[in-house]
């Protein structure tokens, strides 16, 4: 899957074109472009009026099943199964007015416990396999439903009840797509009741359906979102149905590729943190469950997730994580380092630089982890949100307001701030191996420099950025502020920034910027004026006065 930015112009990716994908040993596509294929149908056996002859809603309609049409074509040109994503539910905002007091419930909500829903998708079903015949089944998402690109259909979360909600959802999809269609049903547990991460509540769900071939429950393989720190996913090989595992290969929270981050072989044998900050009561890694009988494959999230930035002009680093994940799934007795070996192969590493190269992706999920979060102490899961997508936010902000008050009260602040120095030395590390290594591309050896040196900068201004405020929330505490040092380090922040921006100025391969500033869900800009440099520029005045 490649994750499209909803609202945004569509990524650019190899991974989009279903030859390359056949290419890389996939056996199917999933089309997430949020112009959803259930938005693309008339209704018309249900109501005319809904989208009427000559309308420009119509006409977006059509222009749009003409898309999935010739998404459909290409994964099925290229030998692929093909898969929609789902957003349950969106349906057409007339629809929505002309039956609305027929099918929503007291909060307003569309809901599948009025029979006339569930007649209404029961006519979508229809005529979506009737229109679209070769697709192959749907990815189904409660949880979040996202409009961005459908202008004329409304929708919101169908659990509305829990548990008994997605029972009653789960059963429908099983009757309707599973059964009478013999098209796949990809459930995904995220993000409604605690499906996705509460043993639980997957089984409460889980143990009320019959099990059925084309029904398969799809899980990331976190326990909660794409972080570091957090559990590796305990539901996975729970109960009596197939699973599928998601991993995202650009990690979303963790640069998209801007910088070095091999995340792969902490997916399948198990991240650092399992065995110091984050131990884990189960499994740890894919690698432990690859051959129980639920676990019936992977689906990467090859490219995207989360909103703008930072956007990148190489793949690289994606792409070795999706290479990784996908090869070694389909290897019976294969280890993640010997199919990391047929990459650097494949993708022309010179024998003398291969070490080298394994060295610097090992090192780099080692850097992430420091620089991001802790690979030490223990990290609260809310203060993994410090920074995400292209936002590098504050103390001025409620996450490391919170986080820098806990350490202090423990005599751990100073530790943190460490951490984040043992992450740039990391990434000196990163940046000289970078140097050595010899590719049969010049482009992605080039490009491995520059993603390098953009690692290693931004770390920078990290571990500056942190100590700036450590250094000022203990003289916010005590009323004796470190001048020296906080200009010092205020100096260095600056001097950080600006080598981060001639790099992107000087170097057209290197991605775009992080941001200062701290991550608001609101469309356009998605951020406040809060964040690190709002924060850092605070004892800039202290140092002033």
């Amino acid at each position: 899957m490649v994750h499209h930015n909803p609202g945004e112009p569509l990524t650019k990716t190899a991974f989009s074109d279903p030859e390359y994908l056949r290419s890389y040993g996939y056996n199917g596509i999933v089309v997430n472009d949020f112009t959803f294929a259930h938005a693309a149908l008339t209704y018309d056996s249900l109501n005319r009026d809904i989208f009427p002859a000559g309308s420009k809603e119509r006409a977006w309609v059509m222009s749009a099943a003409e898309r999935v049409r010739q998404n459909i074509s290409r994964a099925k040109k290229a030998g692929l199964q093909v898969y929609y994503f789902t957003d349950m539910v969106v349906v057409p905002k007339k629809l929505a007015e002309i039956y609305r007091d027929e099918i929503v419930d007291g909060d307003g909500k569309i809901t599948f416990d009025r029979p006339k829903t569930i007649e209404i998708h029961k006519v979508m079903l229809a005529e979506l396999f009737e229109k679209f015949p070769d697709l192959d089944g749907l990815v189904i998402r409660t949880g979040e439903t996202y409009l961005n690109n459908v202008p004329y259909h409304t929708g919101n979360n169908p659990i509305t009840r829990g548990v008994e909600s997605h029972v009653k959802l789960i059963d429908f999809l099983k009757d309707e797509v599973a059964i009478k269609r013999n098209k796949k049903v990809f459930y995904r547990t995220w993000l409604s009741a605690g499906m996705h991460e509460k043993p639980e509540v997957y089984l409460s769900v889980t143990n009320q359906i019959s099990p059925h071939p084309n029904l398969i429950f799809s899980i990331k393989h976190t326990k909660g979102d794409f972080h570091r720190t957090f559990d590796f996913n305990p539901t996975l090989t729970l109960g009596k149905h197939p699973q599928i595992v998601e991993v995202q290969c650009q990690r979303e929270y963790e640069g998209k590729g801007a910088y070095p981050n091999y995340i792969a072989e902490g997916v399948i044998n198990g991240f650092e943190e399992f065995a110091s900050n984050t131990p884990q009561t189960g499994y740890k890694g894919l690698a432990e469950i690859k051959s129980h009988p639920n676990v019936r494959g992977v689906w990467t999230w090859s490219r995207g997730g989360g909103w703008v930035g930072p956007f990148i002009t190489n793949e690289f680093w994606p792409r070795l994580n999706a290479f990784v994940i996908s090869r070694w799934m389909k290897s019976p007795g294969a280890s993640e380092e010997q199919i990391f070996d047929q990459f650097m192969v494949e993708n022309g590493v010179s024998k003398k630089s291969r070490k080298v190269f394994r060295e610097l992706c090992l090192l780099s999920a080692k850097a992430v982890l420091r620089g991001h979060n802790s690979a030490s102490l223990e990290w609260n899961g809310r203060w993994v949100w410090w920074t995400r997508d292209e936002f590098l936010s504050g103390t001025d902000g409620p996450i490391l307001s919170s986080a820098f008050e806990k350490l202090y009260s423990s005599s751990l602040l100073d530790d943190a701030v460490e951490e984040k120095y043992q992450a740039l030395k990391l990434w000196l590390e990163i940046e000289a191996l970078s140097l050595k290594i010899k590719i049969a591309s010049k482009e992605d050896e080039r490009y491995i420099r520059t993603s390098s040196r953009y690692g290693r900068l931004l770390h920078e201004i990290i571990a500056e950025g942190w100590n700036v405020m450590a250094l000022g929330f203990e003289g916010d505490k005590t009323g004796q502020y470190d001048i020296a040092k906080i200009k010092g380090s205020i100096q260095r922040y600056d001097r950080a920034w600006e080598s981060y921006r001639k790099l992107k100025r000087s170097d057209p391969a290197a991605a775009t910027l992080y941001r200062p500033y701290q991550f608001v869900f609101r469309a356009s800009g998605y951020h406040s004026t809060a964040g690190l440099d709002a924060s850092v520029n605070k004892y800039r005045q202290i140092n002033l006065d």
